[in-house]
């Protein structure tokens, strides 16, 4: 009989859990089993699952923070080789993003077939289990698409006769669109085995079926209706790129999957709103609070009493006074702190010069970002606000009453002042060029950052989960279905929703919905998430915005929620204390737009770039799959 380890299903478990489900969390992982006696006891079989959830990918998790900080919308506070190859990179290589891991996908497929076979499952069991692989098959597949464009797509485990002919094996690939109605039928096949609990996080629910169903027609048919923007993008065969023709049905099918979540059929989601009065608190909330969130539909769970964990809040929280004194090395860029828009629907840069080109002053540093949009300041800790109860400290230096600039080369730098007295000069937690791990563009972020304490402890980590779907993207992605099928009232109404719960509380008409708003909304929403490259990638404006050129001040302010606006650089928002003693802006604030002499690159996103490539030996061990376009 052959032993379960010649599958590769009894990796160490490490998670995939489920928040309300410790058995998912704490599961041993087997070893010397035979394949019969693993598939004989629901408990064997669901830790093989549990290794199978663990092994999902995913791009721009909090167990990488380095997928996080690029596209402009950060800078990378780490004095090594990522960063130097991020802020002077001119372009991305054509193999960035791309995956390609048909063993897991035969793992899934052997395991699917085992415990089709088994015999003493109870039916309830088996059919969960069945259609929990089937959900992770389909995301990775989904997960492959919006990487390669269309991949082979194997539905069974191959095997091998030894006799030196590998053509039985060899498959080529599907076209783009195929690969997403094989993710879209698996979700409607799957959808109503699933539970429909709201408390399942960690494991595939109806919704997360639903959710997952949702995303990916939307994908599917903003390519078909987009691609027309980049006609070389696409193959003869139909790999890669979608009929226009096929636009309305995706659409239609993207609307209809998110409605049934909304209407709550597929379990009780709601947005987030423990904290109505504390509305940047309340947002930022939503990705550490485990207890009953209405909000998640499906995550990565982690747990301090399992091995695991993960260490972002160890490498991004402010650095002054961290439990480690570590951190901060993604600071979002003003690129994107100026994108959250005022309070009454306009978009406008930070105010720092008025309209004569005199400094404004601000009595509070914070004061520069009121009266705006309450995701900023849950997505992002900007100075003169707190984390974990403890201000930050971040400021780049005086200026003198003849406007020269009065700083240090070192966090906290100590200097004499013009009246002889020596005082602190620059913030511990910078800005300061070059230096590592400080708020060098004037921001932290805070999306993602666990409050608990120890959480900022290498010897502790954190166990805040990463939240693949939520119900907020479900709303605007019922939004976006909606505008492109005609229906802006509709589409109204779901963005107003989630507009609502930032404290934008002047509702957006169905004239006011346009393209424009609805990349603006995902990018506010979603920030940070993992969203923002495929979201580019799919409306064929990824090398509109990342065009190679450099960025000019001037184009920076301008245009702001604008769908294709530029943004190939990561700017700074510096803040400077005024030394000015008996005049009445002296110990106030004011700004400097900047830009680091350490960006010397500029992204340019080649036509290249939207199918990630296909490695060679992957091309040469099946000559049946054809390469990527214009990577010659």
């Amino acid at each position: 009989m052959k032993k379960i380890f010649q599958i590769t299903l009894f990796m160490f478990l490490a998670g995939a859990s489920g928040c309300n489900d410790d058995k998912f969390l704490n599961t041993e992982p087997l070893s010397d089993l035979t394949t019969e006696e693993v598939f004989s006891s629901s408990p064997q079989v669901f830790s093989i699952l549990a290794n199978l959830y663990n092994r999902q990918p995913d791009f721009s998790s909090v167990k990488s923070w380095m997928s996080m900080a690029d596209f402009s919308e950060s800078f990378i506070s780490d004095n090594g080789g990522d960063q130097v190859a991020v802020l002077r990179r001119n372009s991305w290589n054509y193999d960035a993003w791309n995956n390609w891991d048909y063993a897991y996908i035969r793992d899934i497929n052997l395991f699917l077939e085992r415990a089709e076979s088994a015999t003493v499952l109870s039916e309830a069991d088996k059919k969960r289990f069945l259609a929990e692989a089937r959900f992770l098959r389909a995301n990775y597949y989904f997960e492959l698409v919006k990487r390669m464009g269309g991949v082979p797509i194997i539905t069974k485990a191959l095997v091998y006769d030894n006799s030196g002919n590998t053509e039985a094996l060899q498959f080529p690939r599907a076209k783009e669109h195929e690969v997403y109605d094989f993710v879209i039928s698996e979700a409607e096949a799957i959808k109503n085995l699933l539970p429909t609990d709201a408390n399942q996080k960690g494991r595939a629910t109806k919704a997360a079926a639903l959710a997952m169903e949702a995303r990916a027609a939307l994908y599917a048919a903003s390519i078909a209706k987009y691609g027309s923007n980049t006609p070389l993008v696409n193959l003869p065969g139909g790999e890669v790129g979608i009929p226009a023709t096929m636009a309305s049905g995706y659409y239609t099918k993207a609307l209809a999957a998110a409605k049934e979540i909304i209407s709550g059929t597929a379990g009780a989601y709601a947005l987030y709103n423990k904290k109505p009065n504390d509305l940047q608190d309340n947002f930022a909330s939503i990705f550490y609070d485990k207890g009953n969130n209405p909000e998640s539909i499906w995550i990565e769970d982690f747990q301090l009493k399992t091995v695991k964990v993960h260490g972002f809040s160890v490498s991004n929280q402010p650095r002054f006074g961290a439990e480690e004194e570590e951190g901060g090395r993604i600071n979002p860029s003003l690129n994107l702190v100026q994108a959250f828009e005022k309070l009454d629907n306009t978009f406008a840069p930070i105010p720092v010069k008025d309209g004569s080109g005199n400094p404004i002053y601000y009595a509070k540093q914070a004061d520069a970002f009121a009266g705006r949009d309450a995701r900023l300041g849950g997505t992002v800790i900007l100075p003169g606000t707190a984390f974990k109860l403890r201000p930050v400290d971040i400021w780049a230096g005086y200026q003198l009453p003849n406007g020269s600039i009065l700083s240090g080369d070192d966090r906290g730098s100590q200097r004499p002042l013009p009246d002889g007295s020596t005082a602190q000069v620059v913030g511990f937690d910078g800005p300061i060029v070059g230096k590592e791990h400080t708020a060098q563009t004037g921001f932290y972020i805070r999306k993602y950052l666990d409050p608990a304490i120890g959480s900022g402890s290498r010897g502790t980590q954190s166990e805040i989960p990463f939240i693949r779907y939520r119900y907020a993207e479900v709303l605007l992605n019922a939004a976006e279905a909606s505008f492109e099928l005609g229906k802006t009232a509709d589409a109204a109404e779901y963005m107003n929703r989630v507009r609502t719960r930032a404290g934008l509380i002047i509702p957006l008409t169905a004239g006011d919905i346009t393209f424009d708003r609805i990349v603006h909304e995902r990018r506010v929403e979603l920030a940070f998430e993992g969203h923002l490259l495929y979201d580019m990638k799919r409306w064929r404006l990824a090398h509109q915005i990342w065009d190679g050129e450099r960025l000019a001040e001037s184009e920076l302010l301008s245009n702001i929620g604008k769908a294709n606006k530029k943004s190939t650089q990561p700017y700074s928002l510096l803040p400077y204390k005024i030394y000015n003693p008996g005049q009445p802006n002296h110990n106030q604030w004011i700004y400097k737009v900047a830009l680091s002499n350490l960006v010397t690159g500029a992204n340019r996103f080649r036509l290249g770039n939207y199918y990630s490539f296909i490695n060679d030996d992957i091309r040469s061990r099946n000559p049946k799959i054809v390469r990527q376009p214009n990577q010659d």
